[in-house]
């Protein structure tokens, strides 16, 4: 067997109604003085005022930061860091969606004074130490709770990565009931995302794909293929939301440790320049990519197809049910009512080349894509796209 490396985040603690213990496992685990990063959508949802009872009811001191925005900008970052340190605080929080957490995790890092942002961009860069850090997500989605990697906004509309174990989580809080309120956009975008983390994490030509990864990508698909449809429609199903989190949840396991390919590569452009939500922009090209890799490497597609969809099982040869797979999964994507294409996000049809051009900037996530891909490559899948 090939040597490889798993990491995850040191404890990860599941269940309905847990974020009432959030001030317990902060006080066991930290301290009394936090920074609880967050951003005003969260506000508005009733959740943050339940964690800070939860903190407050237990003696904790808690600065709030409430300014995160989707894509986070380099200045958010460490602005936030600079308030873990004005507060002298012993440990952070993140809560909500991915750049909350991602957030989060560069706040704990840089508010220990041994790192600048500028200087931690990359793979193993990042050192450490950081403070104490515990991660609350509230989609089933990025699965940032349990990945070492941090994605921040550049410049104008270019993303880079903190790529470290030094920043995943001391404790990863799961609470289904905090999906309960996700609107159905949402929850499919961000459901889309989660599949897609398992999906190029199977396929990852990565020297450390492995077989834990391979197992959790198979789970994930097992769990969010039965349940995404539920959770979009039926929002209040607590069955469908705890599915889907902890397939989200292990879908981050996977690509944390078998990193993700070409759909990201070409998603984050998108995102970039005309800021549409990171699950949205996989879900926009995941078709093309997936057909595109296909043509020249259906094995992993053809292995992991009857667990997202089980009745393609019947389906004997590896190319037809790599094809299937890959329709299926477009397929799931209308059905939840996501858009479809990239005109129907205001993309001019002449911005296509400046896309394909960025795209390639992701060298460290096109090497692990199972078909090489090329600038034109990128170009004809985001034409197919549009």
């Amino acid at each position: 067997m090939t040597p490889f490396n798993f990491n995850t985040s040191a404890s990860i603690r599941f269940g309905a109604g847990l974020l009432a213990q959030l001030g317990d496992m902060v006080v066991t685990e930290i301290g009394t003085r936090v920074l609880l990063v967050t951003d005003q959508g969260m506000m508005a949802t009733g959740i943050v005022d339940k964690a800070l009872a939860s903190l407050k009811g237990v003696g904790v001191d808690v600065t709030l930061y409430k300014d995160v925005k989707a894509d986070p900008p380099e200045s958010i970052v460490n602005l936030c860091a600079q308030m873990a340190i004005d507060c002298k605080a012993q440990g952070v929080i993140g809560l909500g969606g991915g750049s909350s957490l991602d957030v989060a995790k560069l706040a704990a890092l840089l508010a220990t004074g041994n790192e600048c942002l500028k200087d931690v961009y990359g793979v193993g860069i990042a050192k450490g130490p950081r403070l104490p850090l515990i991660l609350v997500p509230t989609t089933s989605g990025t699965g940032s709770e349990v990945t070492p990697i941090s994605i921040v906004t550049t410049g104008e509309s270019e993303k880079m990565g903190v790529v470290s174990p030094v920043i995943l989580p001391d404790i990863a809080l799961l609470d289904p009931e905090l999906t309960l309120g996700l609107p159905p956009h949402i929850t499919a975008a961000t459901g889309i995302d989660a599949m897609v983390h398992a999906i190029e994490a199977y396929a990852s030509a990565n020297a450390n794909n492995n077989p834990i990864s391979r197992n959790l990508a198979t789970e994930a698909l097992r769990l969010m293929g039965a349940s995404l449809e539920t959770a979009v429609r039926s929002g209040s199903d607590i069955r469908a939301r705890s599915d889907m989190l902890l397939g989200s949840m292990m879908a981050g396991q996977a690509f944390a440790n078998s990193p993700v390919a070409a759909v990201h590569a070409l998603a984050y452009p998108i995102g970039g320049h005309f800021h549409v939500p990171h699950g949205l922009s996989n879900a926009l090209v995941l078709p093309y990519v997936l057909r595109f890799n296909a043509e020249v490497a259906p094995k992993p597609y053809a292995e992991i197809a009857p667990f997202a969809f089980p009745k393609l099982t019947k389906i004997t040869d590896e190319q037809e049910r790599a094809n299937a797979f890959c329709e299926a999964m477009a397929a799931l994507s209308k059905r939840c009512g996501l858009q479809q294409t990239l005109r129907e996000m205001n993309i001019p049809q002449d911005f296509l080349p400046k896309l394909a051009s960025d795209a390639m900037n992701q060298t460290r996530l096109l090497v692990n894509n199972p078909r090489e891909l090329t600038e034109a490559d990128a170009l004809n899948i985001y034409k197919a796209a549009w």
